[in-house]
């Protein structure tokens, strides 16, 4: 009996340190490298879509170590053009995917729904206008005057009324990045709230892992509504 009991005790102790070995390595994984994230909203069509599942390379920016709340050092820093998730300025529990727009020091500007950086039209393949003439409420456009008045660089500050299409210039501060929505009339972005703290960076997206059209699942099967081509691409 006691040979038996020894090797039921020394059973469950294989497996409890088996499973806690499994946990302690995924939350280091998750911590430190790479995080799953689901695509909630049309704002980046069509770079992401609704109901893309992302894994997101936290390591590329510089992970945050939990509870003491510093960074491991960066691969690279954050460059015109990526494709970044982050914690919302309005709600820190909140993820987000956005384009990385302009980083510190850049005079950004948009006429007409043309991004303009640093004096020069920006070429945006990416970019997709659904409603050219959409407009912020009137809510809204004072909170964007509010926001970049200190940053802003034109001659007429008095006259200044930002919207939506129209607005700028304004250069990026110190330790901060700009991000729009590739889905320009469909995205609440940093026209609405400014400014991106860097510390609020935390991974660029990986790989598309699975994809899934929510709206199309009540009328098709399953495995038809899986959008198949998209499953293991990288969202640029």
């Amino acid at each position: 009996m006691r040979a038996k009991s020894r090797g039921v005790a020394l059973w469950f102790w294989e497996w409890t340190k088996s499973i806690v070995i499994a946990v302690v390595v995924w939350l280091f994984l998750r911590t430190f490298l790479v995080e799953a994230f689901r695509i909630p909203s049309g704002s980046m069509e069509n770079t992401l879509l609704v109901g893309d599942f992302l894994f997101v390379n936290k390591l590329l920016y510089g992970a945050e170590v939990p509870i003491i709340h510093q960074r491991l050092p960066a691969l690279r820093e954050p460059r015109r053009g990526d494709v970044v998730v982050f914690s919302s300025v309005e709600q820190q529990d909140t993820m987000i995917v956005k384009r990385l727009i302009g980083v510190p020091g850049d005079t950004l500007s948009m006429v007409a729904g043309q991004l303009i950086r640093n004096g020069r039209p920006v070429d945006e393949p990416f970019a997709i206008h659904t409603d050219p003439t959409a407009s912020a409420d009137g809510y809204q456009r004072v909170r964007m005057r509010e926001w970049q008045l200190p940053h802003f660089v034109g001659r007429d500050t008095a006259a200044y009324q930002p919207d939506l299409q129209d607005w700028g210039p304004i250069v990026v501060p110190p330790d901060s990045l700009f991000m729009m929505g590739d889905n320009r009339d469909g995205s609440y972005d940093g026209r609405y709230w400014g400014f991106l703290p860097r510390s609020n960076v935390k991974g660029r997206p990986l790989i598309v892992y699975f994809s899934f059209d929510q709206s199309s699942f009540r009328s098709l099967p399953f495995f038809t509504a899986i959008r198949w081509r998209r499953l293991f691409t990288v969202p640029q």
